[in-house]
């Protein structure tokens, strides 16, 4: 049976941070919201993503804090056992409550429906509508004035010879398991991986890395990648860099993967479990997009315009489905957008100049703004400095001085371009570079800031004083 409903503002597909961000900001201007999902209400933050991935990464952290405890004089290394049903026990109840508190009892809330079911475009460009297959049976025609698609993305893996036949994990399919695998191979060496290594890692899974490209953390700076190689090696981790995933099969157990390594020899390496973090795609295969004249890109990503828009003006598109940036705070943020422009003709636009990013890592990598090699190509002159974590005195507190500072300026002028950092609590301290390249600072200025002694965030005045200063010569206390 078929029902058809009309009289709607704003149909939402998906239920995500792009999502509930739409539906929050039409229903604040007063208009008719309906939001169709065909899976778990919540989207892959709170149900796949952010939240259950960090959950398990601080347990590990705190289990190599108690064998770590050992750098501080008087402290002995502990084992700790890991029981891992309760640990994944514990972080499904995480998820269940933030998932109720966050998105299901928000919307009930706020008053929109969520229709549970499976929504396709129909109708014509003129005249779009979304038919869904619900759940329960049956379907139902909904039309709106205007539709907002926020369908995400998903995990991808490239085409590897045997991989699908040998099976494999993902960083959706990893945060499930049951049992803590004995060993693992992660491929892919930027910032799923790294996190999905060092969490499995500390948890006392024998941890194999493979990336293609040359180092890990590719797309960050050298320094950087530098520091996080040699953390992994310190904590056990086997990294392949430079190094192609070509065939994989399955052996009595365990998965039997051939790489070729940068010289052009080929290597074999063996795990129990196989984790592709190879990136993600967006989920927008069967929307039957073509049919109301929305187009999409190579990867299936939605091609919208500065406000959100696709190429058919009543319907819209935010987050990973519109190949943002993966952000959950990117996407929450284009989907207000979306909603204020479509339903208050407001004709806003995002500034992603300041974007800030973290690997939650440990230490954790963050950045902000230009790299040195984006200034050059920018036809910009710049000046680069850098400060090892052994000059700031939260890191002698801590005695882990591993990790780094990199402030990346115009020269001449001193405009702070970008910063990048590896080091404990990196994530809290780019907000403030965010602050600061926002507010168009020059080192000079970020230099005679006020920073709170034995912070980390006194790292980035201590950098910016380093254009002045004799790095060697910097007081513990330097004002």
């Amino acid at each position: 049976m078929t029902t058809t409903e009309s009289g709607f503002d704003l149909a939402v597909i998906g239920s995500g941070s792009a999502a509930f961000a739409a539906a929050i900001a039409a229903t604040n201007q007063g208009k008719r919201v309906v939001m169709i999902e065909r899976g778990t209400t919540g989207g892959t933050c709170v149900n796949v993503g952010c939240v259950p991935s960090k959950a398990l990464l601080a347990a590990a952290e705190a289990r190599h804090g108690a064998q770590a405890a050992a750098r501080f004089p008087g402290l002995a290394a502990a084992q700790l056992p890991v029981g891992f049903p309760a640990l994944i026990g514990g972080k499904e109840a995480l998820v269940g409550q933030l998932r109720a508190e966050k998105y299901t009892d928000l919307a009930d809330g706020y008053g929109w429906e969520i229709v549970h079911g499976t929504a396709a475009f129909t109708g014509s460009t003129e005249a779009p509508v979304v038919e869904v297959a619900l759940n329960g049976g049956g379907t139902r025609r909904i039309e709106a004035a205007h539709y907002l698609i926020a369908t995400g993305s998903a995990p991808w893996a490239p085409p590897v010879d045997g991989l699908e036949e040998a099976g494999y994990l993902t960083s959706t399919t990893a945060m499930e398991l049951d049992a803590l695998p004995e060993s693992m191979m992660v491929v892919g060496g930027n910032a799923v991986g790294l996190e999905q290594a060092q969490l499995f890692a500390r948890l006392g899974t024998r941890v194999t890395v493979i990336e293609a490209l040359d180092r890990l953390a590719p797309f960050e700076e050298p320094e950087v990648s530098q520091v996080i190689e040699e953390v992994f090696a310190d904590e056990g981790i086997t990294v392949h860099t430079g190094a192609a995933l070509t065939s994989v099969r399955t052996e009595s157990g365990e998965k039997t993967a051939t790489v070729r390594t940068r010289t052009g020899d080929e290597v074999e390496v063996r795990a129990g479990q196989l984790l592709m973090a190879t990136g993600r795609r967006p989920v927008t295969a069967g929307l039957g997009l073509d049919v109301v004249g929305v187009k999409t890109g190579e990867r299936g990503e939605v091609i919208v315009d500065e406000y959100q828009r696709t190429t058919n003006e009543r319907v819209w598109a935010a987050g990973d489905a519109a190949a943002a940036a993966q952000f959950v705070y990117v996407a929450a943020a284009q989907g207000t957008l979306a909603a204020d422009n479509a339903l208050a003709g407001a004709e806003r636009t995002l500034d992603y100049t300041a974007l800030p990013r973290v690997t939650f890592t440990s230490p954790a990598i963050a950045a902000v703004g230009m790299t040195d090699t984006q200034v050059a190509e920018a036809g910009i002159a710049c000046d680069c400095r850098t400060l090892p974590l052994e000059y700031v005195p939260r890191a002698l507190a801590n005695r882990d001085a591993r990790g780094l500072v990199k402030i990346v300026a115009e020269a001449g002028t001193g405009r702070l371009l970008g910063v990048h950092l590896i080091a404990d609590g990196a994530g809290d301290v780019i907000t403030a570079a965010t602050y600061a390249i926002t507010a168009q600072m020059t080192v000079d200025q970020l230099a005679h800031t006020w920073a709170p002694y034995l912070t980390m965030a006194e790292a980035l005045k201590l950098a910016a004083k380093t254009y002045t200063s004799d790095v060697a010569k910097l007081s513990c206390c330097a004002g």
